[in-house]
């Protein structure tokens, strides 16, 4: 080895134990150190300025740990360490100082800047090596710990996802199940409703074709009354009974599929169907109130496939983006005043799609949108943007690992803060 050196990586032929970031300016400190850690069966990587470390650290391989010169002409070692810190995608790399300096004061400014701990010169290589595997184990183990408590929130979203589905859909079946023999019941008894009023009109009629003349306490009653419209508005009664016995059983019918209760495995289902049983389910929650018109809803439907998939869980998917567009529109609203809302409506758009071997649905909201802090959290786990009490954080946690982990497709979003939020998702047909 020459008695000089620049900058050189060091690869030794075995598997390395890891790779060290050395940096310093001195020639023969980096020779020193290099040569002695690719003896211990490290990867080196040295440099001999702060600038260049920064540079190094643009490429796509990250060191495992930084040995950090603090005394260095231009960027010294804190001020390298503060932009390593800042930096996210070097911030967890452990940084060991070294350094001649023997002042308390400037051992904390380094540990407070990020780093784990100091070197001193000379160097003395047990101790390097020592202190170099301790952190590297620490490090190790960190990320261990970080992998092991991300499976676990992801089992535990999953449990809960699971406890949802299974919780929605028995309340689902069993509502439609208790509804269904009453209105079944009263639909049944209001065709021969119908019928038996039908015919106490035709015997009123026979009546008064034949007796034309009644007496005159029978005239009063008649006038006071008002028969005829007695007669008329009975009959659109018993109509508008009919139209909501239908309604109710069109709910229940929709619960039913929306549940899929009794369905194990994957079926192949019809995604509009599932929408549309959505959209009357979550009906009322589109009626204009006291604080906005309605929301309208746009429905631009390619010509879609049957698609392999568990219905019941994409259905809740489904609820769940069409809940949130209407909770982003009522958000966005909520500070207007009545007629500014009427001025600017809510609209969710709701368009599908086939392209290549994929369906494409996008339901889009004229919200607010979501602001860039938010977009990197939107799928956490228990993240919301709602007030306490108002949001679990869980719905596009949820939604995110039916389509992507259960049904192998997509799920992503395009935000436009101030005009709306479109998310989108991709299934394999």
């Amino acid at each position: 080895m020459t008695a000089t050196i620049s900058e050189q990586k060091y690869v030794c032929d075995r598997h390395p134990q890891g790779i060290i970031l050395v940096v310093d300016d001195n020639p023969a400190n980096l020779q020193v150190l290099s040569s002695f850690l690719d003896e211990s069966n490290f990867e080196v990587w040295a440099v001999r300025s702060g600038e260049k470390a920064l540079q190094k650290l643009n490429n796509d391989n990250l060191p495992d740990l930084i040995l950090l010169d603090v005394m260095m002409p231009g960027m010294d070692g804190f001020e390298t360490c503060q932009h390593l810190k800042k930096d996210p995608r070097s911030e967890d790399i452990p940084v060991i100082f070294m350094t001649a300096l023997s002042e308390t004061a400037d051992k904390v400014k380094g540990l407070r800047l990020g780093a784990v701990d100091y070197i001193t010169k000379p160097f003395q290589h047990e101790e390097v090596l020592v202190r170099i595997e301790h952190h590297l184990k620490l490090r190790n183990l960190t990320k261990s710990l970080i992998d092991k408590n991300t499976e676990l929130q992801k089992t535990q979203t999953q449990l809960i996802q699971a406890e949802k589905v299974a919780t929605l859909g028995q309340l689902a079946a069993g509502i439609a199940h208790e509804v269904n023999n009453p209105i079944n019941f009263i639909a049944g008894n209001l065709n021969f409703l119908e019928q038996y009023v039908q015919e106490i009109i035709g015997l009123i009629e026979l009546y008064q074709k034949h007796l034309s003349e009644p007496p005159n306490e029978i005239k009063n009653a008649l006038e006071k009354s008002n028969l005829s419209f007695l007669l008329n508005d009975i009959s659109k009664i018993i109509q508008s009974m009919q139209l909501g016995t239908n309604r109710v059983t069109e709910i229940v019918s929709s619960l039913n599929k929306f549940s899929r209760h009794s369905e194990a495995g994957k079926k192949i289902a019809d995604l509009h169907e599932g929408i549309e049983n959505t959209l009357l389910i979550i009906g009322h929650r589109l009626k204009a109130n006291a604080h906005r018109d309605a929301i309208k809803i746009i429905k631009e439907y390619g010509d879609l496939p049957l698609v392999e998939c568990y219905p019941g869980e994409i259905n809740q998917v489904f609820m769940n983006l069409i809940c949130n567009a209407i909770d982003a529109i009522e958000e966005s609203q909520k500070n207007q005043n009545f007629q500014e809302t009427s001025n600017n409506p809510g609209v969710i758009r709701i368009t599908t799609e086939v392209r290549g071997e994929k369906v494409i649905l996008k339901f889009a909201d004229n919200g607010s949108g979501i602001s860039e802090a938010e977009q990197t959290k939107i799928f956490d786990a228990f993240y919301t943007t709602k007030p306490i009490g108002k949001g679990t954080g869980l719905g596009l946690s949820i939604a995110y690992q039916i389509v992507v982990n259960n049904h192998h497709g997509k799920l992503y979003y395009q935000s436009y803060l101030g005009k709306g939020l479109e998310f989108i998702i991709e299934l394999p047909i």
